[in-house]
């Protein structure tokens, strides 16, 4: 068989964190408690706010969008890390490494412009409140959703074609506990330019503007919430948008400091606690950031708990 062919067809072995053996079970406990606290927290969200009178809102609207996205993308990796630790299965088909590859590309495009999209929503609202639920209407917001979801599904597909048809011989070991592009990239025995100059293209064309969209609209919410006069009100206006503008210093941080810069330089001892950041911390704590500084979902989970209690 020749070697250019050997890993599209056997496949390829995620090391995870084979280094630490004494550990696999511990490890195993760890991360089965976070994956499972982020699937009770995220599931939560949705069912608070379908059941309730706060999905007519659009900030609350958006939020389940951003819970079922945290949802999809501690369940690209999770799992399989899981198995790794408590089977020893650290085997990957090369078709199951390209699906994750691409729901990897597809979630983390989604969550960039959702936020982008999140950060609009905080601008209309404080900046033109009167025309906040005009201009957000429902139409709206499930348009602008659905927008989201087809163009990140779209968006990688060329980033997996293109990757799918390299070829790797020089090693079939992963050095991480999922498949990373980057790796994958440094794994072929091909030139990869053409896979780089493209991501970085694609990259700057959807991450730039969101990017920008989501500081100029916290640029105006600051300015304007600057402008009121009552300390009380300035408090009460900037406590709506501090839990989104903490999870896009998360997001925006971990994302940046892993993948930009020349696979040349990766580094998976790096990688891989950063990597558990956004994959697996982040989806974790969004739900406990946003519910914990909120009022009116605390008010609905206490409602929801005094209704069951007087059954």
């Amino acid at each position: 068989m020749p070697a250019e062919n050997q890993s599209s067809s056997s496949g390829f072995i995620l090391q995870g964190f084979s280094d630490y053996p004494d550990i696999q079970i511990p490890l195993f406990c760890l991360f089965l408690l976070i994956y499972l606290l982020t699937l009770l927290g995220n599931v939560l969200i949705l069912i608070v706010i379908y059941q309730t009178s706060l999905l007519s809102f659009p900030m609350y609207f958006f939020l389940c969008n951003l819970a079922l996205i945290d949802l999809c993308t501690s369940s690209v990796s999770q799992p399989k890390l899981l198995s790794m630790l408590l089977r020893g299965d650290n085997t990957i088909s090369f078709g199951g490494c390209m699906t994750q590859l691409h729901f990897f590309f597809t979630l983390a495009c989604d969550e960039i412009v959702s936020l982008a999209v999140m950060a609009y929503d905080r601008y209309v609202a404080i900046c033109n409140p009167l025309r906040y639920l005009i201009v957000m209407n429902r139409r709206v917001c499930v348009m602008l959703v659905i927008t989201c979801w087809m163009f990140s599904l779209a968006e990688p597909v060329s980033h997996t074609v293109l990757i799918s048809h390299l070829p790797f011989c020089r090693s079939q070991a992963i050095d991480h506990f999922f498949c990373d592009p980057s790796i994958l990239l440094n794994l072929s025995c091909a030139s990869t330019f053409s896979v780089q100059l493209l991501t970085y293209v694609l990259g700057s064309l959807v991450g730039l503007p969101a990017f920008a969209l989501t500081v100029a609209s916290y640029t105006y919410i600051i300015s304007t919430i600057l402008k009121i006069h009552s300390a009380t009100g300035r408090k009460k206006a900037f406590s709506t948008c501090t839990s989104h503008l903490t999870v896009v210093s998360l997001f925006y941080g971990a994302t940046l400091i892993t993948y930009m810069r020349p696979t040349s330089q990766y580094s998976s001892t790096l990688s891989k606690p950063f990597s558990l950041l956004y994959t697996a911390l982040i989806p974790l704590i969004n739900p406990f950031i946003y519910t914990f500084r909120n009022k009116d979902f605390k008010q609905q989970i206490s409602n929801k708990t005094k209704i069951k209690r007087s059954h």
